[in-house]
């Protein structure tokens, strides 16, 4: 079981094996049709395309104070059904992958273990690793019997709004922010109305997490990076711009044996809705 990360030899090897299941998650989140378009042009053997909108998201709330983030989590109802129509069950091994270092396909990562499947891993080096190795891509669109995969305990942990908001008076856990040192800053934001961090939050931007040919750091590297950041992982809260790339933290923390983490998922998206709340610039 690969429940973290495989790399391109090893998935090569199970292109055709029933029990896998393979989910190109590549996403622009500048152009909502770049997975969709990319996956047209060339895809990996028997890869089913997830949208990060559509399918590993749910229906946004409205603007406004009440707004729960531009990803909120899907229902965990509808996921399993989206999850059963590509195919899985309780015994498949998923496989993620996306042309970001595994950006978008962490997300659904942790979607899989939040509904309590372990056996789910992300391509380490994504699509720029597997060309690396010479093997190929494909246009036809694989055909999967429906899978019959059940919600089990969750093998994750999420915080909510509220649990955030309680912690600046506390300072309990520690908030982590994976969003680029400038956003984190509150300069060049293009994507949220408001630009800053949640107060007291550090920075740990995801491509940290990676070497500079977009494969993971070795575990103890990332353990020892990760360190200064806070006591206890279980004490740390995972935050970004809208839930997704603080997944990629979250992944990189299990890779390095760091557990018990939870997930903002709302993130700073969410946060920065409601002008009641504080916010914070600068380093």
């Amino acid at each position: 079981m690969y429940t973290t990360l495989i790399d391109a030899a090893g998935l090569a090897q199970h292109l055709t094996d029933p029990d896998w299941v393979i989910l190109d998650c590549r996403h622009d989140l500048m152009n909502p049709n770049a997975g969709r378009d990319g996956y047209a042009i060339g895809h990996i053997q028997n890869a089913q395309f997830a949208s990060i909108d559509d399918d590993l998201s749910g229906p946004k709330s409205p603007a406004g104070a009440q707004f729960t983030g531009r990803h909120p989590l899907p229902e965990r109802g509808a996921l399993i059904e989206t999850l059963r129509g590509w195919g899985i069950s309780d015994s498949t091994q998923v496989v993620a992958y996306d042309a970001h270092g595994g950006m978008f396909a962490a997300r659904l990562w942790w979607l899989l273990r939040w509904i309590g499947h372990p056996a789910v891993a992300v391509l380490d080096g994504g699509m720029a690793a597997w060309q690396s190795q010479g093997l190929p891509l494909v246009t036809p669109v694989a055909q999967r019997a429906r899978g019959h995969i059940t919600e089990r305990p969750t093998l994750t942990h999420t915080v909510t709004v509220a649990d955030v908001v309680e912690n600046l008076g506390t300072h309990r856990r520690t908030v982590v922010d994976a969003r680029a040192a400038d956003r984190y800053r509150g300069e060049n934001e293009t994507i949220d109305p408001v630009g800053g961090h949640i107060p007291g939050a550090k920075n740990r931007f995801f491509k940290d997490n990676l070497q500079p040919d977009g494969r993971f750091k070795p575990a103890a590297q990332l353990k020892q990076e990760f360190a200064p950041l806070f006591g206890s992982a279980s004490a740390a809260i995972m935050q970004c711009g809208s839930g997704v790339t603080a997944c990629h933290n979250l992944l990189a923390m299990e890779v390095a044996g760091l557990h018990g983490a939870a997930l903002y998922p709302g993130s700073w998206s969410e946060w920065c809705a409601n002008p009641a709340r504080p916010v914070a610039t600068g380093a």
